[in-house]
């Protein structure tokens, strides 16, 4: 019987990585040499590590002791576009509201960072939705008061959301999954248009979801997990609102999100009717995403939803 590198208990079938990254020949040719990258930062960095968590798509992940017993997190992930800038990212933000980056090698992909204990993730917490909130807006607020750096290592949100625009519309064209076409167009003008009418920049997080938020020792709560782009901090609170206690399980869920975006705009010093402007345009791309990848329905559902936010913002 040939072994495979995933015959380890570090790399099993099973592992959400393993399985994702196994559909495609990139994915693939990056799994071969995973166990290899692995065993030469365990070697380099002279780490313990104990078996992955069980959770991400494109990165292996696992809890690493250091030499001198301090516990961190290995994040070793597969190469592309997102994942360059959270090294970046992270060492601008210098532990402030984030958790600290301690080692990074480009060679490999691979960060070392501080390991978050309990790690509880903020979705999950025994809190108010109000109070979750609040502490979230409250680590965003660190993050974005944090300098840009100069060297452009971070990719620009205004770029970024063009191509997404122009994504969207060529999937709209091409797949013709009956959805309403206004609201779509709708989504693409605030991608191009938002941007440029931001009245500062800063260092995004880019995917400020509350499972990216975990309890820790250092900080009562930290954030991880950043696709950082430079550009409009409203960009950010989108996941967090709509996965906190989702508004839309609510019976009459207007109220409910007038409320949130109220007050997580006060708690950011922003405008609530431009964070549900970018909670439209991010709402559209992700559902002509989810529809590209073969779930129709769930992007019509998204639709559904985006159009109220449409509504609260007068768009």
């Amino acid at each position: 019987m040939v072994r495979t590198p995933y015959d380890d208990d570090r790399f099993p079938a099973g592992l959400p990585v393993v399985a994702q990254m196994g559909r495609t020949a990139s994915g693939q040719a990056w799994l071969a040499r995973l166990p290899g990258l692995v065993r030469d930062l365990e070697e380099r960095w002279e780490l313990r590590l104990g078996a992955p968590f069980h959770g991400g798509s494109c990165s292996w992940v696992a809890p690493a002791e250091q030499v001198d017993g301090t516990p961190a997190v290995l994040k070793v992930t597969w190469p592309h576009r997102e994942a360059d800038g959270e090294g970046p990212a992270l060492d601008a933000w210098g532990g402030n509201g984030a958790v600290r980056l301690l080692r990074r090698s480009r060679e490999h992909g691979a960060l070392l960072i501080e390991r978050c204990t309990p790690g509880t993730e903020l979705g999950r917490a025994p809190l108010p939705p109000a109070e979750r909130l609040t502490l979230a807006a409250g680590l965003l607020r660190e993050l974005w008061g944090t300098s840009v750096p100069p060297d452009g290592r971070l990719e620009r949100l205004d770029a970024v959301c063009a191509e997404w625009a122009d994504l969207l519309e060529e999937r709209m064209r091409r797949l013709r999954p009956g959805y309403d076409a206004g609201l779509v167009a709708l989504g693409a003008d605030l991608l191009r248009g938002l941007p440029a009418t931001a009245a500062r920049e800063v260092v995004v997080h880019g995917d400020f979801n509350p499972g990216n938020v975990l309890a820790a020792q250092r900080r009562p709560w930290l954030v991880i997990d950043a696709k950082p782009m430079v550009g409009d901090p409203a960009y950010d609170p989108w996941p967090l609102l709509a996965q906190i206690d989702d508004p839309f399980e609510h019976p009459a869920p207007r109220p409910v999100l007038r409320e949130r975006y109220a007050l997580v705009a006060e708690a950011l010093g922003e405008d609530p009717s431009r964070l549900l402007a970018w909670s439209v345009a991010r709402g559209v791309e992700s559902a002509l995403w989810s529809a590209d990848h073969d779930d129709v329905e769930g992007g019509a559902e998204e639709l559904a939803e985006v159009r109220v936010l449409a509504e609260l913002a007068g768009l």
